[in-house]
């Protein structure tokens, strides 16, 4: 039987501001842009309170809290504190698998401290990210990544839950089904129209049937149900592609200025190349037009892509394809891909750092 423990900072952007900034302090901030179309990155616990979330469009959290006060993001800040919360993390295991800047699994079932309790190593990880950072973070402990991370939930903020052998039927049967994995709003909808409101719920349904009515999710589905999850905690993520991408405040039409904005892109994406040595051979370009209307132009090189150089005329020509006079642009995005010298074209967004608009 594993141990698991999910750490989750608090608030964590906001929380940063707040704590280099005094005057920011018991006041309702958000982290992004308040442009109309700006969204929330990060919300304090004070503006919380207003009903003001993460990834909810700016004037939607102004209306909601008129005394919002918007920072703008630092991601070199925030890069440096989560590393320094790494090192504290692995301090107690090889096995941490970071899914963002701000949250990881660490598998402790063997740990460098000898420390039988993953209760305990969590409350020392916690006493060690304050005192080193002066930040809060909550736990969650139990025997399996799915587990692990609701149980973090429970005791936001600066909280620890523990979800142990004996509990869980009775826990995850209780749990309503937008809390499991997978469950987004369009989901919880269709589980809603079947008659699947909670945990209890879903078990009382064949994984055949589950998988009738969500496809290959059907069978986590099932499994979640009974408090199963076989993943590991995977302490090497493969970078597939890096990217990166800009959302207008207003939309554009000019082709000289969108390649402007799409070099400036390329640019940040070769940068990230270099630190991640990531080389790929996939060049995609990305446009989002003012109707939501996406469409991707893709080319794969016979080598590696290892110089700006190499692949900036070619981003360039591609450009020149794509038709900007029907109707205006409201995103463009640049990425590489394709390292493994195979012919998959993809496009995926290595969220390094946050897009704080629609």
């Amino acid at each position: 039987m594993r141990k698991i423990i999910h750490i989750d900072m608090d608030a964590f952007y906001a929380s940063v501001e707040q704590r280099d900034n005094p005057q920011l302090q018991g006041k309702p901030i958000a982290v992004g842009y308040s442009e109309a179309r700006g969204v929330v990155a990060t919300a304090s616990y004070e503006a919380r309170k207003y009903g003001v979330r993460s990834a909810m469009p700016s004037l939607t959290a102004k209306n909601k809290c008129p005394e919002l006060i918007f920072v703008p993001p630092r991601f070199d800040v925030y890069h440096q504190i989560s590393e320094q919360i790494r090192n504290i993390f692995l301090e107690y295991t090889p096995l941490v698998e970071p899914l963002s800047l701000d949250e990881a699994f660490l598998d402790v079932t063997i740990n460098n401290k000898n420390n039988p309790s993953a209760i305990l190593i969590a409350k020392e990880i916690q006493k060690r990210i304050f005192k080193e950072t002066d930040l809060t973070a909550s736990a969650g402990v139990s025997i399996n990544k799915f587990l692990a991370k609701i149980a973090s939930e429970q005791k936001k903020p600066n909280g620890i839950f523990a979800i142990l052998p004996d509990d869980i039927d009775k826990f995850v049967e209780s749990l309503k089904i937008e809390q499991f994995f997978g469950v987004g709003k369009v989901t919880a909808r269709k589980m809603h129209d079947n008659g699947i409101f909670t945990g209890q719920d879903l078990k009382q349904r064949s994984e055949r049937e589950l998988i009738q009515l969500f496809g290959k999710a059907g069978h986590d589905f099932y499994l979640y149900a009974r408090g199963i999850d076989k993943r590991e905690v995977q302490p090497e993520r493969t970078i597939k592609s890096i990217s990166n991408e800009t959302t207008f405040l207003q939309d554009k039409d000019n082709r000289i200025l969108l390649t402007v904005e799409l070099y400036h892109l390329a640019q940040e994406v070769f940068s990230r190349m270099k630190k991640e040595d990531f080389y790929g051979r996939t060049i995609t370009v990305k446009i989002k037009y003012a109707d939501f209307k996406i469409i991707t132009r893709s080319r794969t090189l016979t080598k590696k892509i290892t110089n700006f150089e190499q692949f900036w005329p070619i981003a360039r020509e591609m450009m020149k394809g794509i038709d900007f006079s029907v109707k205006p642009v409201r995103l463009i995005g640049f990425g590489i891909s394709n390292a493994n010298n195979d012919d998959e074209e993809q496009y995926t967004q290595l969220n390094l750092d946050l897009d704080f608009s629609l």
